[in-house]
């Protein structure tokens, strides 16, 4: 019995001691539950605050575009025309002198030329000849040293005359005179000279007129000559002979003359004064 009741009591005991460990762990926990909660009631947070950083704008990238090179275009060539000094009128011989040799390759073709007056002598006669007349006086070139001839023909009682051709060869030089100057050139010297042509046409009377105009005319009156198809007859009732045919005698002296330059030299001279008066027309509009 005692036994027994040693051991309830001690297991009364043991029980006693297991509730006495639970209820100080109890309280333990408690205690240190609160003083935690204590110590995290006295600690502030705080609070963190996230510093946004700005960011640094991205520099845009700056288009670049190509670079073009610059076309440099040429300067336009502008032709300087050198500035001509004519000389007076009354001294221009000698200036037309040195010049005339450069527009023609028959040099020495220019003895045919008269050297005294040059430039009026050209105006006097051209304005004569424009008109029909001939200004025999003051006639640019020397007269040809073969005169005129004629063939005789006698039928009995009747003597006729009738055109001797070989005559047309003393005028032969003058017009291999005329086809030898360049006409471009030559028509260029003539508006460069221009000034002292208008001089000497102002000495005529005709002040305020136009002398190309008077020099179309002169150059037309050839273009227009009619070339005859046959020889002319000639009659001599005195020491000069005339046109057997009234028609023809009728002619004024500028187209008579052009009969006696001859079919051939004839058709000469008109194709370089047609080409002459084109340009003439061309550089003078």
């Amino acid at each position: 019995m005692e036994d027994q009741a040693q051991k309830g009591k001690q297991t009364s005991w043991g029980i006693i001691a297991v509730i006495i460990v639970i209820v100080i762990a109890g309280l333990s926990w408690l205690y240190i539950s609160s003083t935690e909660q204590e110590k995290i009631a006295d600690v502030t947070i705080t609070p963190v605050i996230k510093t946004e950083i700005a960011a640094e704008p991205i520099p845009e990238k700056e288009s670049v575009e190509p670079e073009i090179a610059a076309v440099v275009e040429p300067e336009p060539f502008v032709e300087t025309i050198p500035e001509i000094i004519l000389p007076s009128l009354d001294e221009s011989d000698v200036w037309v002198q040195e010049k005339l040799p450069n527009y023609t390759w028959r040099k020495e073709l220019l003895k045919l030329v008269i050297n005294k007056d040059m430039v009026r002598r050209f105006v006097v006669f051209t304005d004569n000849f424009a008109q029909g007349n001939l200004a025999y006086a003051h006639s640019p070139l020397v007269k040809p040293s073969t005169k005129f001839s004629a063939n005789e023909i006698n039928n009995g009682t009747t003597t006729d005359w009738k055109w001797n051709e070989s005559t047309t060869q003393r005028f032969t030089l003058y017009v291999d005179l005329l086809r030898s100057f360049d006409s471009e050139t030559l028509v260029q010297w003539y508006f460069e000279m221009k000034p002292l042509i208008d001089q000497a046409y102002a000495e005529l009377g005709y002040p305020e007129d136009n002398f190309t105009d008077v020099l179309h005319d002169a150059i037309t009156k050839v273009l227009d000559m009619e070339i005859p198809k046959e020889s002319l007859d000639l009659v001599r009732p005195s020491v000069m002979f005339r046109y057997k045919d009234e028609q023809v005698e009728a002619l004024d002296d500028a187209d008579k003359l052009l009969l006696r330059l001859g079919k051939e030299n004839l058709l000469v001279i008109k194709s370089v004064l047609l080409e002459i008066n084109e340009r003439l027309a061309r550089q003078g509009s």
